[in-house]
């Protein structure tokens, strides 16, 4: 075993060696079309004549010649950069379609005037929000930040535990299994007008809709999971003198995490839109009361400017979702396929 393991080993070395040469001393041609994209977008900011002038145009363009050399330099610097520059490379046919899009994009508004105002804004408006109101912003964002923290943290617990519960217990799963087929599949929004009779406050009743929203998938992931735990493994540590506390703790959770996580990414893109209706009815901060606000303003690049931001917030908490479940499961990594 150990010849065979010397014999692959060797040639995988030298693999590895021969792409970081032709790395280092190679060009990366995504990066510098990239790069060269980028530059154009620039040179259609500042060059093309707008149909409506606007504030922060060079601002953009500084913006796109940044992001331009940046890729210039990824692009000539090899595996200089490490772990960053691979990162790059792999999203390199992004930056070239962002590039294209952001062209298109101004073109079609502040340039041609195809896309009217106000009703879509062009490139310039969406950054002018972001000078101009980024204490709100910042503060809507903090806001939902928070109550999205608690509605979900609170339904994911609540959810996990009651998951546990009927998977373990079968006189449990007799009494709480209907109620959750009764009220699960329906939408979290369908109870607002109970939720703010109900709760003292727009924010506990908003908390309370997010949770309901997050422990259904949960709850039912994590039945399934605990409830699909091989009996085998029971048996084996029965007979080597286990109790049901450690049968729960050591054996059932641990089988049943692939499911439980499941579920959370499905209980977090349900409160993330229950959390924009929420902050719709009755709060005062929050990306969902920003966007009625300025819908109700008209101020479309304003609701152009959260959208992206709300876009943005989602895509990192299910990337810190993804880190958590890797660092969580890394022991069963071989044994369940990811």
């Amino acid at each position: 075993m150990n010849s065979a393991y010397s014999d692959v080993q060797p040639s995988a070395r030298a693999r590895a060696a021969t792409y970081s040469a032709r790395s280092s001393a190679g060009v990366w041609l995504t990066g510098l079309l990239a790069s060269g994209l980028w530059i154009a977008a620039a040179a259609v900011i500042v060059f093309w004549p707008e149909n409506d002038p606007a504030p922060y145009a060079r601002e953009l363009a500084g913006l796109s010649v940044l992001v331009a050399g940046g890729l210039a330099a990824a692009g000539l610097s090899g595996s200089r950069l490490g772990w960053f520059g691979e990162r790059t490379r792999q999203a390199g046919p992004w930056f070239a379609a962002l590039a294209s899009a952001l062209i298109g994009w101004e073109i079609l508004t502040a340039k041609t005037g195809l896309l009217p105002l106000p009703f879509f804004a062009s490139p310039q408006g969406v950054l002018e929000v972001y000078f101009d109101d980024w204490p709100r912003l910042a503060e809507s964002v903090g806001r939902s930040l928070l109550l999205l923290g608690e509605g979900f943290t609170l339904g994911a617990l609540v959810g996990f535990l009651t998951g546990v519960t009927i998977g373990w217990s079968r006189s449990a799963g007799y009494w709480i299994h209907p109620i959750l087929r009764l009220i699960g599949p329906l939408p979290a929004t369908a109870w607002l007008p109970l939720a703010f009779f109900l709760f003292p406050t727009s924010g506990s009743a908003s908390v309370f809709l997010i949770a309901l929203a997050a422990s259904f998938p949960v709850t039912i992931l994590t039945w399934s999971g605990v409830a699909g735990v091989n009996r085998d493994f029971y048996d084996i540590a029965r007979t080597l003198g286990a109790d049901s506390r450690f049968l729960i703790l050591k054996v059932a959770i641990p089988a049943a995490l692939p499911h439980v996580f499941v579920g959370l990414f499905m209980g977090l893109g349900s409160s993330f839109a229950v959390l924009v209706v929420a902050e719709m009815l009755g709060v005062k901060a929050g990306l969902g009361w920003y966007l009625q606000w300025a819908q109700g303003w008209a101020a479309y690049a304003n609701m152009y400017a959260a959208l992206l931001l709300m876009a943005l917030m989602c895509s990192g908490l299910v990337t810190i979702l993804f880190r958590v479940r890797d660092r969580v499961l890394s022991w069963q990594k071989g044994l369940v396929r990811w």
